[in-house]
């Protein structure tokens, strides 16, 4: 392998990013929870140093650490750039004798890096988002135990990042909240903006939902939300974004779709939603959507411009007889 300054990029890259992003964790107040753990697995191990760290486009990121003051490190330097490029621990045991790693900055000088065991932070869906690592200023070895006990601390790490990822989300429909929703696709925008890529938000209303609050209550209510966005799903792709917005709105941003593509997608979504079973075999009652869809536009400054024009193209849809989807430019 090439030694630094080059780094392994992981086959995944793009996607890992993108749900490295929809964790929100980059740059938040450090996490009591993470910290506790992090210092225990210095205790554990009796490592000088302990990090969770989370590898970004450029840099690696440290969501709480123990014994090192920095906050972040460029990727270039970063073992934890090699470690997301496999499944199981990454270990140097001593690192001025591995080609990888013995003219890095970071052995050369401070912190003094000569051990380093990294195990993954996994997502649910699959992707490498950083590391539980190691770091001691001493060579030492590190046995099949060890590993063992560094990674399922790993997972222990994760799965305090996917309890705070809950916070992001709708608790009926585990869809992204307004907010984050918002948040998020405006990174979208940023990105789309930087490297030339097409964007487009359908913006849905439930027809006529109110009508089943008022004669089959809000279990059957939910019901029906749930199973019009798990039809929804069904169309998206994963680096889509789906949210709920209020109540029966519901938004989706499609990444990367052009006109034509995030049209016949809205279509398909709308034609399926009223052959939709379930819950409505044993009433008259047929779930339809109204949809407002639009396409980011130069003239779009923020998110917020282009959710201004969807929710005009909606409100123009349900005005037209609802049951439709209405594209403006």
């Amino acid at each position: 392998m090439t030694p630094y300054p080059d780094f392994p990029m992981p086959v995944d890259e793009d996607q890992r990013l993108r749900d490295l992003q929809r964790h929100d964790l980059l740059d938040t107040p450090p996490d009591p929870h993470l910290q506790r753990l992090v210092k225990l697995a210095a205790d554990v191990f009796q490592v000088p140093i302990a990090l969770v760290s989370l590898v970004d486009q450029n840099r690696q990121w440290f969501l709480a650490r123990y014994g090192l003051n920095a906050t972040e490190t460029p990727r270039q330097a970063a073992f934890c750039a090699h470690a997301v490029t496999q499944n199981s621990v990454l270990l140097v045991p001593d690192a001025l004798q591995d080609d990888r790693f013995s003219n890095n900055p970071l052995v050369l000088g401070e912190p003094y890096i000569r051990f380093y065991a990294g195990a993954p932070l996994l997502s649910p869906d699959g992707h490498r988002l950083g590391t539980l690592c190691l770091i001691d200023r001493d060579s030492r070895p590190f046995d099949d135990h060890q590993q063992t006990m560094l990674q399922q601390m790993a997972e222990l790490v994760m799965r305090e990042i996917e309890l705070r990822q809950q916070s992001l989300l709708c608790p009926v429909t585990h869809l992204f909240t307004r907010n984050s929703f918002f948040h998020l696709a405006s990174i979208e925008v940023e990105g789309a903006r930087r490297n030339d890529i097409p964007l487009a938000l359908l913006n849905l209303d439930i027809d006529n939902f109110n009508q089943v609050n008022n004669r089959w209550g809000h279990q059957a209510a939910d019901q029906v939300l749930l199973d019009v966005c798990n039809s929804v799903k069904q169309h998206l792709r994963i680096e889509d974004l789906f949210g709920r917005i209020v109540d029966e709105e519901l938004s989706v941003l499609f990444v990367n779709a052009d006109e034509c593509h995030s049209l016949a997608l809205s279509e398909s979504i709308r034609h399926d939603l009223e052959i939709l079973p379930g819950i409505f075999d044993h009433s008259d009652y047929r779930p339809r959507i109204s949809g407002g869809l639009v396409s980011l536009s130069p003239n779009d400054n923020e998110f917020a411009d282009l959710f201004g024009r969807a929710d005009q193209a909606l409100s123009m849809a349900k005005g037209n007889g609802r049951n439709q989807i209405v594209r403006i430019i």
